[in-house]
């Protein structure tokens, strides 16, 4: 058995279609999808289609949430004030049956396999605010990747795999009692690669694969500009 594992896919159907390819090649049984499927990219609707064709778990990100917090008249995320005419141009385009499927969502989610538990949330979340709104901003900061980092985060949770997101790079560290791995944003980088991660079962527990595969950028670039997405200039400039 296979375990696909992606993050970050920010609405670039161009990335999730290559990743999904590789993952379908080398038969994967279940994805994963840890947060932030919609937004900045111009797909919303066809990243969140092909997820649910795919019988991908999913659960919510901080973009998917500040854009739900919109729709439902409940404001948005004072920090965030630089990505709110990008939020509301996704929010006006996001149809209903998707944006229903993201308020469903948990913000956690754990899966067992070859004898190891597996638990993934978008981006750590400290027990005070675990039901707080995104409006009252749940989620960390953003931390420095490094092992000691990754254990204030994330060394109480459950589970022997510790999966997330949110910081685009890949992060690989490990202690004597939990890996905690970033596969890397699958739709959201300066290069032309799709990051992902494969679990799969080995002699001894569960077998980590970091991947990553080219993608049509230009076109992704193309559709950008095309769809006159909002705010495109910055996040070019940030994130593309």
């Amino acid at each position: 058995m296979k375990i696909g594992v992606i993050t970050d896919v920010h609405g670039n159907l161009e990335a999730l279609q290559a990743v999904l390819q590789v993952m379908d090649r080398e038969r994967v049984d279940v994805i994963l999808s840890l947060g932030d499927m919609i937004a900045m990219g111009p797909d919303s609707n066809a990243v969140m289609e092909r997820l649910l064709d795919r019988g991908a778990y999913m659960i919510s990100g901080n973009h998917d949430e500040a854009v739900l917090s919109l729709l439902a008249g409940q404001g948005h995320p004072e920090s965030y004030a630089h990505t709110r005419l990008h939020h509301e141009w996704v929010a006006r385009h996001l149809e209903t049956k998707y944006a229903d499927v993201l308020d469903s969502l948990p913000r956690t989610m754990s899966y067992g396999m070859a004898g190891e538990t597996v638990f993934g949330i978008h981006y750590h979340i400290p027990k005070e605010k675990r039901e707080a709104t995104i409006i009252e901003e749940p989620f960390h900061e953003i931390l420095e990747p490094t092992l000691e980092n990754m254990q204030r985060l994330y060394g109480e949770n459950a589970g022997d795999i510790v999966l997330f997101g949110h910081h685009h790079p890949v992060h690989l560290f490990e202690d004597d009692s939990k890996r905690y791995v970033n596969p890397g944003a699958l739709g959201v980088a300066k290069d032309d690669l799709a990051r992902f991660a494969i679990l799969s079962e080995g002699e001894t527990g569960l077998d980590l694969e970091l991947q990553a595969v080219p993608y049509d950028k230009r076109a992704f670039l193309e559709k950008m500009e095309r769809c006159e997405v909002p705010q495109r200039e910055v996040m070019m400039r940030l994130f593309y």
